[in-house]
């Protein structure tokens, strides 16, 4: 059996990522995440790039300020991106995620320069511990 910290991130990552546009309020991205039981979605610009990932925490942190229902979630995201391709191993995405202090990451395809800035999965917390728990 395949030790844990080498499996490939896609062979675990989360293929449907569930995106919302720059300009989508906190309040619907509240009912979005809770209606799909997620804990976060990449935020995309007008050509489909991943511009930045918004999460319940990020959503937690401005709730109590006026009006929190109305704010984009370009001022609420999380616009530093942590990018891994899907040859990652698991070892080294859990380690980018201790150290930089997060809860995901967005997996890009291995083109590199020229490629699709769209993301071709994501990875979370909750994405590792099913895998913990299963292996």
């Amino acid at each position: 059996m395949m030790r844990l910290k080498n499996k490939l991130l896609r062979d675990i990552m989360t293929r449907d990522v569930v995106t919302v546009p720059m300009d989508a309020t906190a309040k619907q991205i509240a009912s979005l995440l809770s209606r799909k039981g997620l804990s976060g979605a990449a935020v995309i610009g007008p050509q489909g790039k991943a511009m930045g990932i918004i999460s319940t925490m990020d959503i937690l942190k401005v709730i109590e300020k006026e009006n929190w229902e109305n704010l984009p979630a370009e001022s609420i995201m999380t616009s530093h991106l942590v990018a891994v391709k899907p040859t990652t191993t698991l070892g080294a995405a859990v380690k980018i995620m201790r150290e930089k202090h997060i809860h995901r990451v967005l997996v890009f395809s291995e083109g590199g320069v020229g490629a699709s800035q769209r993301p071709i999965g994501i990875l979370s917390a909750s994405d590792i511990m099913r895998e913990a728990a299963r292996d």
